[in-house]
């Protein structure tokens, strides 16, 4: 992709600069730092039902992080679920044993970055899983019985949620310390793309972009 971003008021190579600077003031570290976006709105009412942003992106290249995915279904797609890698995988009686076990359910809420649950388990994994996952921001995704599982997994493997909590901002993973610096730029490009479209006024109503390392400093992108 090249040229301007489809916000014409921030080009591309705006970005890729933020992200090259935010890299090389990342401290040293013995793990691998995230790449964080943090999108600050202006004159947006999080408490309205325009304003409350809540949003799946799949992301264009993606985060070389092992990301979890667990999947709640039985039988076939339970096995074939198995068989594609999934993280964890917990059938209905699974499911049934977490019920009031509120310890388990938050340490695979912890573990899980993503659930896909098999749209006739949808109930019970919303009392079993619904009170440790709502919390930390995660949210069960209905499967129909049919669908393939094993690409699923893997397209979940690209996937952040990008949402309005208790401010006006949006804060997300778009890459990891060793991504290519326009590859990183691509996701950042992603995720402004979508946030357009919900935003009345994406000019007016993006106040600040910023990329940041795990531990390193808020680098803001140059916004024309």
């Amino acid at each position: 992709m090249n040229g301007d971003t489809p916000l014409s008021f921030i080009p591309r190579e705006n970005i890729v600069d933020a992200v090259r600077k935010a890299l090389e003031l990342a401290p040293k570290k013995k793990f691998k730092q995230a790449v964080e976006l943090i999108v600050v709105l202006r004159d947006v009412d999080i408490k309205s039902p325009e304003g409350r942003i809540r949003e799946i992106i799949f992301l264009p290249k993606k985060i070389t992080k092992d990301i979890k995915i667990c999947v709640a279904a039985d039988g076939e797609m339970a096995l074939k679920a198995k068989n594609a890698g999934a993280f964890m995988v917990l059938t209905r009686e699974d499911l049934q044993k977490l019920m009031g076990n509120r310890k388990e359910a938050k340490k695979i809420a912890q573990q899980c970055d993503w659930v896909l649950v098999r749209a006739d388990l949808m109930p019970i994994t919303g009392r079993a899983l619904g009170p440790a996952l709502g919390p930390r921001g995660k949210i069960p995704v209905p499967v129909p019985p049919a669908a393939n599982i094993e690409a699923l997994i893997e397209k979940y493997k690209s996937a952040i949620l990008i949402r309005t909590k208790d401010q006006a901002q949006i804060m997300c993973r778009v890459g990891v310390e060793n991504m290519d610096p326009n590859d990183i730029a691509e996701n950042i490009i992603t995720v402004l793309t979508t946030l357009e479209g919900k935003l009345k006024n994406p000019r007016y109503n993006i106040a600040k972009v910023i990329v940041k390392t795990t531990m390193g400093l808020p680098v803001e992108v140059k916004i024309t």
